[in-house]
């Protein structure tokens, strides 16, 4: 019995320090960096990568494993196509459910001042055909995760995963809704937004790949389980076009900023608590209401 218990203590301690060592692998990436200095300015080499800067907005929960993998590959990626970039992670450290659509609002306003074009970008999306162009979208909005290319989402009106809008594109649809709090269809209202302003949304043409080597998924969907409960009345109420919520009335406190650096990718991290609206959208929590749940 004696020798058993030392076995079971054994494997428990080596398996503590396993996870020590992975936690201390993580964190010696994670650099901070309080005196962030934009490199594209202090550098000569830069001056012929134009004049636009693209904000890399990242809604942002939980998903440390995916940031490690995702900052270092896009910041290489849009190096190598010489596009003057800011990656910012919009990070809701709240209690409510988490809400992509107000994060991406939230970025815009937090970028807009030394940015000319966002792109709305997944953590869990990494591109990796060199031919898909993330350069200023001034003929309209660019989605660069086509439903020809994604590796999970094929239907035409699909404009998730990656979209490319200039700040005065986004602004004239007023943002997302803030209403979709959980998982899903806040690019689906998003892309009514688009077509009710007129917008023509290009997409990706002759790049010699496929859903299967476009990008790299790093979801896991055992492991990061999604919110797609509806509670109270919110599948109808989100299955509507929203016109009275959007980037105008995101509601939010900027609890803290830092800048960090992950293998040499700066990062701009903002942590935010968004603010609901309890009497137009009771379903931002878990609490009473009726329940359903959808794959």
């Amino acid at each position: 019995m004696g020798s058993m218990k030392k076995l079971v203590g054994g494997l428990l301690l080596l398996l503590a320090s396993s996870v020590t060592i992975s936690v201390l692998l993580a964190i010696s990436s994670l650099t901070p960096n309080c005196t962030q200095v934009d490199f594209y300015k202090t550098q000569d080499r830069y001056s012929s990568w134009g004049s636009h800067r693209l904000a890399i907005i990242v809604p942002f929960r939980d998903r440390f494993d995916e940031l490690l993998q995702f900052a270092p590959h896009i910041h290489d990626f849009l190096n190598k196509q010489k596009i003057k970039h800011t990656i910012y992670v919009i990070n809701q450290v709240d209690k409510l459910r988490f809400n992509r659509a107000s994060l991406i609002n939230v970025g815009h306003i937090l970028s807009r001042k030394d940015c000319d074009y966002i792109a709305m970008h997944d953590v869990d999306l990494l591109p990796l055909n060199p031919k898909l162009n993330y350069s200023y979208p001034e003929n309209g909005p660019f989605h660069v995760a086509s439903p020809e290319y994604h590796p999970k989402y094929h239907y035409s009106t699909f404009v998730g995963g990656i979209l490319l809008l200039t700040k005065e594109q986004f602004e004239l649809c007023n943002g997302l809704s803030n209403r979709y709090w959980g998982w899903g269809l806040e690019d689906d209202e998003f892309f009514a937004r688009m077509k009710e302003a007129k917008f023509n949304i290009s997409r990706p043409q002759n790049i010699n790949s496929g859903i299967h080597n476009t990008f790299r998924h790093l979801h896991d969907r055992t492991v990061r389980r999604r919110d797609t409960a509806r509670l109270f009345n919110q599948k109808e109420a989100t299955r509507k076009r929203d016109r009275l919520t959007g980037l105008a009335d995101v509601q939010y406190e900027l609890v803290s900023t830092q800048h960090i650096t992950i293998d040499q990718a700066p990062i701009i991290l903002h942590n935010v608590k968004l603010i609901c609206n309890y009497s137009l959208t009771p379903w931002c929590e878990h609490k009473s209401g009726n329940t359903k749940k959808t794959l």
